[in-house]
């Protein structure tokens, strides 16, 4: 029974990784159109997932040095994809955030474009098939989620035997 599991288990995973695969494929492809480095990529995500970071946190997020960093971070400015907003109290510090720009389209235009092989998926699909896989995540959500829960205890565990 374990061994069936197991190789259950791997065959999920294994088509897991497949559709990411597939899914990812137009996200990577608008990416590429932007000519963005991995570290570029990398700097820019870390920025758009927050409300804005000094160039030392930024380094500590993404693990590159202060000198790489500050190369980056100029050259994406000058593409006007983030920008350096100067501290009021301390001049010498700034603060780097992604341009309303790059919020606008990460939050309007990236997610349409990360659910197309999604929608076109589903409009080969039959209605069964449909609601078939529909269900079928959802029962591998549910049952994936109740993992972080503890287990309820047993009659033991409420009642322990003491020494």
């Amino acid at each position: 029974m374990k061994d069936d599991l197991d190789r259950m288990a791997r065959e999920i995973e294994q088509h897991l990784q497949a559709v990411r695969h597939v899914l990812r494929r137009p996200v990577e492809a608008q990416f590429a159109r932007g000519h963005l480095t991995g570290p570029q990529r990398s700097v820019m995500q870390a920025l758009y997932h927050s409300q804005g970071m000094s160039l030392k946190e930024l380094g500590r997020h993404v693990g590159l040095a202060h000198s790489t960093l500050s190369g980056i971070v100029d050259r994406l400015a000058l593409r006007g994809l983030v920008t350096r907003c100067p501290d009021k109290a301390d001049r010498r510090r700034s603060t780097i955030v992604v341009s309303k720009r790059v919020r606008d389209y990460m939050r309007h235009v990236l997610p349409a474009i990360a659910v197309t092989p999604v929608t076109a998926a589903l409009r080969r699909a039959k209605p069964a098939e449909r609601t078939a896989v529909l269900d079928g995540l959802r029962t591998l959500r549910r049952i994936v989620e109740q993992i972080d829960q503890p287990p309820a205890p047993t009659a033991r565990e409420r009642h322990p035997i003491k020494l």
